[in-house]
């Protein structure tokens, strides 16, 4: 799913591309993307742009006659930009194409069985507040708000990053980067931090959001961006299982929970011991290994035996 980096991105190539253009039509390919029918969707027809903003993980575009087009890409929707006013939408992956007058066609596609992508076509300032979860926006608070969002409920650091009513568009994979970077494991609980982890997540939190928009940005420069992905070579342990960690070398981990996942680095952020994944600890029972090295000592014998 895209997360804050991504829909920033997103957010500032369309307000570069789009603010101040028409938007000739709204082209519906899969009449189910569409989440509202009053007002119509054909009232934004001939609306000017005003605006495109991020909500959490969503993109609003701002219309005039205070009308907002609310897209949430999920796990698997996209933005691809065409510069012909009227351009095709694929047929198996398009949900929709914005046709904006003298510009291009933005499109909406989905690659997924799924189709859990969704518009919602509101009317006035207020009704966005129905979209805002309430989470934090990391980047511009300070400690003391940081402080109060992490521990206002008892969760895993993991759990609360990525929870939207505490912080808004943080997700799987930038939580796993965050916590590598804050030296932290995924399964403590935020209201057992000491003052000092406390500010190190605060930090590492603002710097890793902030960098990988950056990033993202200086890649993208004037164009747009049409690979957004959730796994990037240049990540420390998100989507990295069993790779070398970059700091110190040691095989990133992996736990799988419910859909999630959390990668980690054991000798970074656990003292050396693994995380314990219910499945195989079921499956393993007291062959689970307790440390890294019990792991790789493990792999070795294994290796040796040709088993």
């Amino acid at each position: 799913m895209p997360e804050l980096p991504d829909v920033e991105v997103y957010r500032e190539r369309l307000e570069a591309l789009l603010v101040g253009a028409r938007l000739a039509q709204v082209r519906v390919a899969s009449p189910f993307v569409v989440r509202t029918f009053e007002p119509p969707l054909s009232s934004v027809h001939g609306r000017t742009l005003r605006a495109v903003r991020r909500l959490g993980k969503r993109v609003v575009f701002a219309l005039d006659g205070d009308l907002f087009l609310v897209v949430h890409l999920m796990i698997a929707g996209r933005f691809h930009w065409k510069r012909e006013e009227g351009a095709k939408v694929p047929a198996k992956v398009g949900l929709l194409a914005f046709d904006f007058a003298g510009r291009g066609t933005l499109l909406l596609t989905e690659a997924s069985g799924k189709k859990r992508a969704s518009l919602h076509l509101v009317t006035a300032e207020a009704a966005l507040k129905d979209f805002d979860r309430g989470g934090l926006e990391v980047l511009g608070a300070p400690l003391d708000a940081f402080r109060g969002a992490l521990l206002r409920e008892s969760h895993t650091l993991k759990r609360a990053l990525t929870d939207p009513r505490l912080f808004s568009g943080i997700g799987n994979a930038y939580s796993d980067e965050i916590l590598h970077r804050a030296r932290l494991s995924p399964m403590k609980l935020t209201r057992s931090l000491t003052d000092a982890e406390l500010e190190r997540l605060y930090h590492a939190t603002r710097e890793t959001l902030g960098t990988w928009t950056e990033r993202l940005l200086e890649e993208v420069g004037d164009g747009f961006p049409e690979k957004v992905t959730a796994f990037r070579e240049e990540m420390a342990v998100h989507g990295r299982f069993r790779q070398p960690c970059p700091d110190c070398g040691a095989p990133v981990q992996r736990i799988v929970y419910a859909e999630n996942e959390a990668n980690y680095c054991a000798r970074c952020q656990t003292e050396g011991r693994l995380l314990s994944d219910r499945s195989l600890a079921r499956l393993l029972k007291d062959d689970w290994p307790r440390t890294l090295e019990e792991l790789e000592e493990r792999r070795a014998t294994r290796v040796t035996s040709g088993s």
